[in-house]
Order: C-alpha cells, then sequence, then structure tokens
C-alpha cells in the first residue's frame, strides 16, 4: 500500500465502527467511512469532544451536528500547497489527504522530464492535483462538471501561488471534453483521472464507472502526446480491485504506448493504532 504519511496539518487519530476521527489544522471532525468495520474501543478523548460530527441518514445522504463554532472554511497545509476546506454534503471536506502519494508522484514526474509537460486533469474536484502539478512547472488544463468546485480549485490556485501559471479552468462533461480536444489535436504528456463511482454531468449525463471506465480510457488514449509520461487512474468504487483498473489500462495502452502499469491501494496511517486505513486504489501507466 502506498501510503500518504508526511501531512502536518492532517491527522487520522482513529477509526472504529464505521467512522473516522480526524484533525484537520485545529478542526477535529468525525466522518463515517465504510472501510471500517472493526469495533475497537473508542478511547481517544476527541470521540467525544470533536467539533462536528456527520450522522448518515437511513434514506441518503445525512448532516452535521456541530458541536462547536465552525468557520465556513479554514485552510490546510501539505508541504508548499494550500487548500481551503470545509464541512460539506455527504461528509466531504474538499480534500482527499490520501491522494497526496499521487500529488507526490506525479510532481516529481514533471521535475525530471527536463521539457514543458502538459497535464489534463480531469473529474479535478478541487484541484489538489491542479495546483500541485502547477507548482511543479507544468502546464494544466482542469476540468471538472461542477463550476462551484472549479471555483473552489481556482481559489486554491491564489492560496498556493499558482493562479498566475498556465492552467485553463474548464466546467464541463469530461467525456465531450476529450473527444473536442481530440478534434483540436490538443495532446497531453500527463493524464490524471479521478472519476466518481456515480455522477451526472451538467447536461444530465449519466456516469457509472463500471460501465463507464473502459471505453473512457480508450477514448482517452487518443487525447495523449507522442511522447506521454503517465497515465493515473483513481478508484473509489467498492468491488473493483486495484487489479482490475491495472488491466484496464494495461490493456488499452500499453499494446500501443509500451510501457509498463502497476496499482495499489492507497491509505493514511492511523495515529492510535499504526496501522494503515485503506482509502480506494490508483492505478498508473508510465513509461
Amino acid at each position: 500500500m502506498r501510503v500518504s504519511s508526511q501531512w502536518k496539518d492532517y491527522t487520522l487519530l482513529d477509526c472504529s465502527d464505521g467512522e473516522r476521527l480526524e484533525r484537520w489544522g485545529k478542526v477535529t471532525l468525525v466522518r463515517p467511512d465504510p472501510q471500517v468495520i472493526w469495533k475497537t474501543p473508542k478511547t481517544h478523548p476527541l470521540w467525544k469532544k470533536a467539533d462536528a460530527v456527520y450522522h448518515r441518514s437511513q434514506s441518503g445522504g445525512g448532516h452535521w451536528e456541530m458541536r462547536a463554532q465552525l468557520p465556513d472554511r479554514w485552510t490546510v497545509e501539505y508541504k508548499d500547497l494550500r487548500f481551503h476546506v470545509r464541512t460539506m454534503g455527504f461528509k466531504h471536506t474538499g480534500v482527499f489527504p490520501e491522494q497526496a502519494v499521487n500529488w507526490d508522484f506525479v510532481s516529481e514526474l514533471i521535475r525530471r522530464a527536463g521539457r514543458r509537460v502538459r497535464v489534463l486533469n480531469l473529474f479535478a474536484y478541487t484541484g489538489a492535483a491542479t495546483v500541485s502539478a502547477l507548482r511543479a512547472g507544468a502546464e494544466v488544463v482542469h476540468v471538472d462538471a461542477s463550476r462551484g468546485m472549479v471555483q473552489w480549485a481556482k481559489e486554491n490556485a491564489q492560496l498556493c501561488g499558482v493562479a498566475d501559471r498556465p492552467v485553463r479552468w474548464i466546467v464541463d462533461d469530461c467525456i465531450k471534453f476529450v473527444r473536442r480536444e481530440i478534434r483540436r489535436g490538443n495532446r497531453y504528456d500527463v493524464l490524471i483521472m479521478d472519476p466518481p463511482s456515480y455522477g451526472r454531468g451538467p447536461g444530465g449525463e449519466v456516469w457509472k464507472l463500471e460501465n463507464e471506465v473502459y471505453g473512457f480510457v480508450e477514448l482517452c488514449r487518443d487525447v495523449l502526446s507522442d511522447e506521454p509520461l503517465a497515465v493515473l487512474l483513481n478508484s473509489y468504487t467498492t468491488g473493483l480491485s486495484p487489479a482490475v483498473m491495472q488491466y484496464i489500462l494495461g490493456s488499452v495502452l500499453c499494446p500501443a504506448l509500451g510501457g509498463q502499469t502497476q496499482s495499489d491501494e492507497i491509505g493514511l496511517p492511523v495515529q492510535s493504532s499504526g496501522l494503515v486505513l485503506p482509502c480506494g486504489a490508483t492505478s498508473i501507466w508510465h513509461r
């Protein structure tokens, strides 16, 4: 497992009985996590003193129970990056801290390339991977179907001091955008894909990962440059193993481009136990 262990402003303090106890800067949150099926004793004192707890609803969704007065948003740092976070619907905060291992991987790839690197970040959310790639010196196209998420990503770019670097912010359905880029002849050296398990585009387009991902990877092959560096495919879908996603990348990309694939779970260290909580998987094709 690849572990995001270099955070200073995020700590997974404990996890038990379907919940995480986390510190985000100076704020402590309790959030649900379906991977946490063990029921170890919740002895950490902050379980009872968390600033906010997210409660799931039996009918779907849920709500935050605010136990302290929290700001509308606050800032957390990872190395030389800064991000706004907030308590959002569906338990989220705007940052997936386990993805830091992928930000580091892509940043190092860009710095070692010794040439201009163009990055296409699809399903790009609040832009953590985008600002990381910009900081490393890449040109980035950031695509997400949510106008609010793209605006949030722009704010994170301002926080990181990279808003003036070569970046395009696109609000669009990712499949439609890639098709247009292929027709335009635009090509990219690094492709980052963080697709949801299920979602809808701005025009009501339905996305279900297990039905769409193979065809989408096939489509994205044609938006890669003549000398691509890497393709990253993230998955949070229960039942899709890292090996399945790796096989998809390998079967689509290796015959045409050579290279090799790898895959693994990504995770977060648990302070109280020393264990690592699995938090999804990343499959990577690279030269």
